[in-house]
Parts: C-alpha cells; structure tokens; sequence
C-alpha cells in the first residue's frame, strides 16, 4: 500500500473475475469521493494496474460529487472503450488473461479527511511513475 493513502480511515475492498458482476461485486459507497486503485492478481502476486478517482473540490471548500460517487465511477466509468467498466473490464481481463482483479478504495474526501480526490489520485500514480518511470498499464495518461 502507498503510504500517503494509509491516512484515509474509510477504506474497503472487494475482488472481481470475468464471471462476476461488477454491480454485484463494488463495495464501494455511493455518493463518497475519493481514489480506487486496481490491482491485477495472479498466483498470490499483485500488480498494480490502474487507480481512478472522483470527486471536485469547489472553491468554496465544498464538494461536488457525480451522483453516484465512488460506486458509479468504478462500476460505470468509462475504460478502454465508450462503454462502462462493467463491460470493458471483464472484456480486457480476457484478452490479458487476467484471472482476478483487487479494487481498493479510499474516502479522501469526508467528516473526517479533506484531501482532493485528483491530488490524492495524482500523488500515487507519480510515486508508480517514479518507481516505475511508467503509469501503471491500464492508466491512459494523466
């Protein structure tokens, strides 16, 4: 785990294969913000492969969530294709003969922490980036 996310106290997971269905399997909250990171697991091994987030913080200090927040955007979030993740995940997995995938996510932003979803997102991928000197693979661009 990366330590700047150690600090976000609601935190959960949940594990998906190409024969699960991603509503049924998203623990995530709806209507939170916050970051999810992605991981590909093979044989015991984790390899982080994507992290997305969601959530806008406004001038104000106020937040301005999607409908339905953390849940919507991992669930029906739009990868790979024009379409849900719903969809392209079980699709991508197959052609990288992906097994199971591990999704973690973070409430950064709440009562209890005030830390900017993209900032949060963006701290992560440039630690990857500075391990890795590459975004983890299924992360387009940033």
């Amino acid at each position: 785990m990366y330590k700047e996310l150690e600090k976000f106290k609601a935190t959960n997971s949940f594990t998906f294969t190409v024969n699960d269905s991603l509503e049924e399997a998203c623990n995530a909250p709806e209507g939170s913000a916050g970051i999810f990171v992605v991981y590909a697991v093979e044989g015991g091994v984790k390899e982080l492969i994507m992290v997305g987030s969601t959530g806008t913080v406004q001038n104000d200090g106020t937040l301005k969530s999607k409908n339905g927040g953390l849940y919507d955007k991992i669930v029906n979030g739009h990868q790979f294709a024009k379409t849900g993740r719903k969809y392209s995940w079980p699709a991508q997995m197959k052609l990288e003969n992906i097994s199971e995938l591990e999704v973690v996510w973070y409430e950064t932003f709440n009562a209890d922490a005030k830390a900017i979803p993209t900032a949060v997102e963006g701290q992560v991928l440039q630690n990857f980036l500075d391990e890795n000197g590459k975004l983890p693979r299924w992360n387009v661009a940033f």
